[in-house]
């Protein structure tokens, strides 16, 4: 394939854990090209070249100036922060750099700028990139509203020690997708902690139980409990490979769409 046909794509967070994950898989996907490599200015990777951590070179520094590092990108990939994304978001959205976002815990203002912003770019934006996810949460699309009396719904998921929010953002999506076929209102159900004498469990209610610790790279079960059987329906990632090859799908689908806000579901035609 010509260079000309490649997605040239752009990473954000490049030294981090996520960022290299993506890097990697760009470097072998011989429809991709690695264009730009960004991370914070305190960085101490930057200048450094983005796959020295491979053991090869690229000729893509790491930098801190957006513009730079967005210059010839079609796309940027972003598993930072929210801060640190919607900083981006404005800088692609001035460029025309469309942009997939794997970032988790925005707030609904936030959510509100990125849909924005879609007027102008085209975003794909899911709370997880990881193909075997978002077919996960189209099973528990199909189970909500096969049990939908009679069974209570309750979800565990489990990071690493180094997750900041909490629930994981795949976890609030499952609750999302859950609570929207059973016809309710996730903010108004979500029960996030129980401690102390709780009474009964309202039935209409959906449970978060979160664990973090060691390198879990993430696990996520939702339990339907019912009279007699329960139902669990699990997904594990061992790999933080499975997000990156996600995020490249999620890149091919974007190529030639110049404006709009998509998920996975629509990446994968689940919708």
């Amino acid at each position: 394939m010509t260079q000309n046909l490649s997605h040239r794509i752009a990473v954000a967070g490049a030294s981090g854990r996520m960022g290299q994950m993506l890097i990697e898989a760009i470097r072998v996907a011989a429809d991709c090209e690695l264009s730009g490599a960004l991370d914070v200015a305190a960085s101490p990777a930057i200048g450094l070249d983005a796959t020295a951590f491979l053991g090869q070179i690229s000729g893509v520094a790491i930098r801190a100036d957006l513009g730079g590092g967005l210059k010839t990108a079609h796309v940027l990939i972003d598993f930072t922060r929210p801060e640190g994304t919607l900083a981006h978001l404005r800088v692609c959205r001035e460029l025309g750099v469309n942009l997939v976002i794997g970032t988790t815990g925005f707030s609904d203002a936030q959510k509100a700028e990125i849909a924005a912003a879609a007027q102008d770019i085209a975003i794909v934006m899911a709370p997880n990139m990881s193909v075997g996810v978002n077919v996960t949460l189209k099973l528990l699309e199909m189970a909500a509203k096969a049990l939908s009396s009679g069974y209570d719904i309750e979800i565990i998921e489990a990071h690493h020690r180094h997750k900041v929010d909490a629930p994981s953002g795949t976890a609030l999506k499952m609750g999302e997708v859950m609570a929207d076929a059973l016809g309710r209102d996730l903010k108004a159900c979500a029960v996030y902690a129980r401690e102390g004498v709780t009474g009964e469990r309202d039935p209409c209610s959906i449970g978060f139980a979160t664990i973090r610790g060691g390198d879990i790279v993430g696990d996520h079960t939702v339990l339907f409990a019912g009279t007699g059987e329960r139902i669990e329906i699990s997904h594990k990632a061992s790999s933080r490979a499975t997000y990156a090859q996600g995020s490249l799908r999620a890149v091919r689908f974007l190529a030639g769409r110049k404006s709009g806000l998509f998920d996975m579901f629509d990446v994968l035609q689940l919708k």
